[in-house]
């Protein structure tokens, strides 16, 4: 795997998608492998990392980086740099894993619960707000600006439902939120997102996302150290030194698995 690439082939109807994992001899381990076809065009990807034997490919990190105008802090997601996306999708692939091992069945969420989640982002959203995703138009106008499919986006939503579930049930216990701190996040964070002019959402609607940001922010203290250890004793390797943090900031990416 170290000095695999892998290489994704489409057909020229776009039909068809396959995989193929293709050893290389280059000398850099994260340099993409070249091939050709007489009658199929081909796109390149490379492995830039590998947690625990699964691979996490250059068109994830960047997939990652334009899923981010998803987060409700979209001033913070829009910083988002490759190396944080990468970290970011390193520790979710080492939870997924672990929930695979525990019990998945107990994190699964429904579709109702995704398409609940999908509702409250297009008519709660500030950026989205602004191009009435609310509607399917605009919808589609916005998911064509950032490039995004409509099943990536369920699916993603799906995955972190599943995650915030897995760490609510392992380390929230004892963790409350109060009204005052759900108010102090609406007043200070939420509210100087919006433009003069632009419909607010009363604080009623949007406390239990607010209440789920909070509570995010106040677990990653327990789920680091546990994030920590899980990640050293898995086999994580990323192949492209120029998406390597920092060891101080080795930690950025992981709240927001």
């Amino acid at each position: 795997m170290s000095n695999g690439a892998v290489i994704r082939l489409r057909t020229t109807r776009g039909a068809i998608r396959a995989w193929t994992l293709v050893a290389c001899l280059a000398a850099s381990a994260a340099a993409p492998c070249l091939a050709q076809s007489p009658s199929q065009p081909v796109v390149l990807d490379r492995v830039v990392a590998v947690v625990n034997n699964q691979a996490i490919l250059a068109s994830d990190v960047d997939e990652e980086m334009r899923l981010a105008v998803l987060d409700p802090g979209w001033a913070r997601a829009s910083a988002l740099t490759p190396q944080l996306a990468l970290e970011q999708l390193i520790s979710r692939a080492l939870i997924q894993q672990q929930i695979r091992q525990e019990d998945a069945e107990a994190a699964a969420p429904t579709q109702t619960e995704v398409d609940a989640r999908l509702a409250e982002i297009r008519k709660q959203l500030p950026v989205c707000i602004r191009v009435n995703c609310a509607s399917d138009a605009g919808w589609k106008a916005f998911l064509s600006a950032h490039a995004l499919a409509p099943e990536r986006v369920q699916s993603y939503l799906r995955y972190r439902i599943e995650i915030l579930r897995f760490i609510e049930q392992r380390f929230r216990q004892g963790i409350r939120i109060s009204p005052e701190e759900i108010g102090v996040y609406y007043r200070d964070t939420l509210l100087p997102q919006y433009k003069a002019g632009e419909a607010i959402p009363p604080l009623d609607e949007v406390s239990p996302r607010i209440e789920e940001i909070l509570l995010e922010q106040q677990v990653n203290a327990l789920f680091d150290g546990w994030l920590k250890n899980l990640r050293q004793q898995g086999d994580v390797k990323v192949l492209d030194p120029a998406l390597e943090l920092p060891e101080n900031a080795a930690g950025a990416g992981k709240g927001d698995a």
